[in-house]
């Protein structure tokens, strides 16, 4: 199987992220990053691309150009991973959908239902391949609780209680740095801030582990922090299609608190835990009140879910390896679909129609809070 080739929109000087999504793909070594458009200064991105390994000619100036270009080389990339902030998302991926390029992007997928929609239908037409890296649900201990609910094994589900806290953007005055910066200003997250980058993940969590689908919400989204313009606190009530209740909080001043993504799941015939910052586990409860912690590596993890082991039990697998899961399949199914092998039940990643439904909840959440905490059908 030849390797891949892929390009990147962002990620050049002080990114966090782009970085992060280098080091994923590099994990199993299934592609090349050979172009970019890292920086909007010209500069920036030729001397990211020089660090990186990348041809000058390949450094380009505008997404648009590099969508374009890419698209008629006989050697152009197989794929394009978009790391901006969130008002450049919707046209960037839009850019290289239309020229013929399978696209990953980081969350949220967009900034308005109107494009959500567009990028899925724009997928769609296209037959191309979309992951939204919605990074967590990479882990092997999601993917097991996934597995073992879509087996039957929990029961009907009753309620799901998640959080998202964080304690970065605690003080007034005090901005994150970059990465804070622009999650605090409207004109680069579109209206939302602590919602869209935590509460989405919350959603998409949620969703993928259960199945379940949101029927209606009631949010309270509150703006704590001195000087902030943009929420830093969110309550959600959920309502899911079939009777399921569920509530929803994310923080960004919760003091103490890093990126403590935590799911507790209640079914007929017992309980699931699971804590991101604690990936390693998954607290399983019968509903004799017996406890069982799963790890994984261990032998009572899922099959579905155990193949993305990389290590043995013990030697601890995180956050870069569970975005590399991610990666794994997305590339595995380019692959297919080149050697004419693909089949839709090789998917398994979150995709733009995961992306748009993120973009669905965030929006219908707006919309109650500005009506005065109502409920808003999804």
């Amino acid at each position: 199987m030849k390797k891949l080739n892929y390009g990147m929109v962002g990620g050049g000087p002080g990114s966090f992220i782009g970085d992060a999504h280098r080091k994923a793909i590099n994990i199993d070594a299934m592609a090349t990053l050979v172009a970019g458009c890292f920086s909007r200064t010209p500069e920036k991105c030729r001397e990211t691309g020089a660090q990186l390994g990348v041809a000058p000619d390949r450094c380009y100036t505008t997404f648009d150009e590099m969508a374009k270009a890419e698209a008629a080389r006989e050697d152009g990339i197989d794929f394009v991973v978009i790391v901006t902030p969130n008002v450049s998302h919707y046209p960037a991926c839009k850019a290289f959908l239309e020229a013929g390029i399978n696209v990953s992007c980081d969350k949220p997928l967009c900034l308005t239902v109107e494009q959500a929609d567009e990028l899925e239908k724009l997928a769609d037409e296209k037959g191309l391949l979309f992951l939204v890296t919605y990074t967590y649900m990479g882990h092997v201990t999601a993917k097991h609780i996934k597995e073992y609910i879509k087996a039957g094994k929990l029961g009907k589900i009753r309620t799901v209680m998640a959080e998202y806290p964080q304690g970065w953007l605690a003080y007034e005055g005090e901005w994150g740095g970059k990465q804070g910066e622009w999650r605090c200003d409207p004109k680069q997250s579109g209206g939302v801030n602590c919602l869209g980058d935590l509460g989405t993940h919350v959603e998409n969590a949620v969703a993928h582990m259960t199945g379940l689908k949101i029927k209606r919400v009631l949010a309270k989204m509150d703006i704590v922090v001195p000087g902030r313009v943009l929420d830093d606190n969110d309550v959600v009530l959920v309502e899911f299609e079939g009777g399921a209740t569920g509530c929803f909080w994310t923080s960004q001043f919760a003091i103490g608190h890093d990126n403590d993504l935590r799911v507790r799941i209640y079914g007929e015939n017992g309980s699931i835990l699971w804590k991101q910052e604690e990936c390693e586990k998954v607290i399983m409860i019968d509903r004799d009140g017996t406890i069982v912690e799963r790890h994984r590596g261990g032998g009572g993890i899922e099959p579905e879910a155990a193949k993305y082991g990389r290590l043995p039990a013990g030697h601890t697998e995180g956050w870069l390896e569970s975005m590399g899961n991610l990666y794994r399949s997305f590339i595995a199914c380019i692959e297919a679909k080149q050697d004419g092998t693909f089949k839709p039940e090789m998917v398994d990643f979150p995709t733009v129609h995961e992306g748009a439904e993120g973009v669905r909840f965030v929006h219908a959440c707006l919309k109650s809070n500005q009506e005065g905490n109502v409920w808003v059908d999804m």
